[in-house]
């Protein structure tokens, strides 16, 4: 199934690694946005999309290898955080974008752009994370059992697509629909897919988050947090020890939403974002 996709987003992609790297993105002339995405894809960042480019931006909502509507396959030695910036890193340069970059990061794409953040390589001249896992908020129990390669072993394609429809399920909360669910697992359906998320749940380990911590508190580029006050996976209070304890970083709570909020308040969410983002490049520019 394909997702609806409004007028102004497409969705192409480019070579990386020798294998498509596909993305969302509205083609205009604008400082980039580069989102990433974690145990989901790049669907969590469709609903802000449009919102993005009307505050005069270039979003690029890329999926990560093996994952969504991007070739290749992840194994758990190239699911890490480290591996996966290294990746985005690559798809950067694929994309011929130089100067400064915005990012964003949602769930495990969160530790993502925390790492790219903090570490040589690109240009960051703010960072957002929605929802993200930060500390030692994660793996989820839901996603920390399949670190166990029996369990993963041992997982049927129905099993792993049943497991993905509840998570999926329960991270919209109010905004869930079935037509929406099934839009979400769709990617699922493919067992390349299946393989790779596997890897991506077998390497999460929250040290990678945690090692970043005292380069955080050094660090004094721009930061805004975006948080689904209802998210029962990476709970509000993370968020606000994060916004008390690093330089430079702001909090914006949505009631009411859970772990992807951008289904539920788009329009809030691309606000905030979109004022943060414009801010903070031209700032850097």
């Amino acid at each position: 199934m394909c997702a609806t996709i409004p007028p102004r987003v497409r969705r192409t992609a480019v070579q990386v690694d020798g294998a498509a790297a596909g993305y969302l993105t509205v083609e205009q002339d604008g400082p980039v946005v580069l989102l990433l995405h974690g145990t989901y894809w790049s669907r969590v960042w469709l609903p802000v999309l449009d919102g993005l480019a009307a505050a005069g931006l270039r979003p690029l909502a890329v999926d990560l290898p093996g994952l969504g509507r991007s070739g290749g396959e992840l194994t758990t030695e190239t699911a890490t955080v480290p591996a996966l910036a290294g990746w985005v890193r690559r798809f950067v340069s694929a994309m011929g974008i130089t100067g400064p970059i915005a990012l964003g990061g949602h769930d495990i794409g969160g530790a993502i752009a925390q790492h790219l953040l903090v570490h040589d390589g690109l240009e960051v001249s703010g960072l957002a994370l929605v929802n993200s896992v930060l500390y030692d908020s994660w793996p989820a129990p839901h996603v920390a059992r399949f670190r166990d390669p029996v369990v993963a072993a041992a997982t049927t394609a129905e099993e792993l697509l049943g497991a993905r429809r509840k998570a999926v399920a329960s991270a919209l909360a109010n905004a869930a629909t079935e037509e929406l669910i099934t839009e979400y697992v769709d990617p699922w359906t493919d067992a390349r897919v299946r393989r790779s998320w596997l890897a991506l749940a077998g390497a999460a380990d929250n040290r990678y988050t945690l090692d970043l911590v005292p380069l955080l508190r050094r660090c004094r580029t721009p930061k805004l947090l975006v948080w689904g006050e209802d998210d029962r996976f990476e709970s509000i209070h993370y968020a606000e020890k994060f916004a008390a304890e690093i330089p430079n970083t702001g909090l914006v709570r949505i009631p009411g939403a859970d772990h992807i909020p951008t289904e539920s308040a788009p329009g809030r969410i691309a606000r905030a974002l979109g004022d943060f983002f414009s801010a903070e490049l031209s700032s850097a520019t």
